[in-house]
């Protein structure tokens, strides 16, 4: 499998992690765990599928954001409004320049069928989202080190 030849990531001084959350208080929760861990870098909330398409394919309120430019991993909530999560990662995985993204589902959902069907897509993790904030907490910080630190991007050309 090849990379398409303009695909690049945010340099390492500026990780950019796409956060897909329609739930106010988790997006602040999210925020609040991710500072809390050291993790200080920029932060592109998107809260609706469609937004997050936007964002990452330079579509409406993004049109002229540099498509070719990817945050380095995409925490993605499965029940959103206008297009879920699912349809999310089937369409990011579809697209040349997004198929190799990192996307980590981080879900309240229970539902064995949306563990089955984000594997099938091509889900990098999927991640239960702790009803307590203390290990909220440490599971944010375990995402940040993995793929914020430890994660090899595919390489830039």
């Amino acid at each position: 499998m090849s990379i398409p030849p303009a695909t690049a990531r945010a340099p390492a001084s500026n990780k950019v992690i796409l956060l897909v959350e329609d739930n106010p208080d988790d997006e602040a929760l999210t925020l609040r765990a991710l500072a809390r861990n050291g993790i200080r870098h920029q932060v592109q909330v998107a809260h609706d599928g469609v937004e997050a398409l936007d964002y990452l394919f330079a579509r409406g309120a993004y049109v002229g954001r540099d498509k070719r430019l990817l945050p380095n991993v995409m925490l993605l909530d499965l029940k959103l409004p206008r297009i879920d999560g699912l349809e999310v990662l089937r369409q990011v995985r579809a697209d040349e320049y997004t198929r190799f993204l990192p996307v980590v589902i981080l879900t309240s959902s229970r539902e064995e069928q949306d563990l089955i069907e984000g594997y099938s897509l091509g889900v990098n993790s999927y991640i239960r989202k702790p009803v307590d904030f203390v290990q909220f907490t440490e599971a944010v910080r375990q995402l940040g080190a993995y793929w914020l630190v430890l994660n090899e991007d595919p390489p830039r050309t």
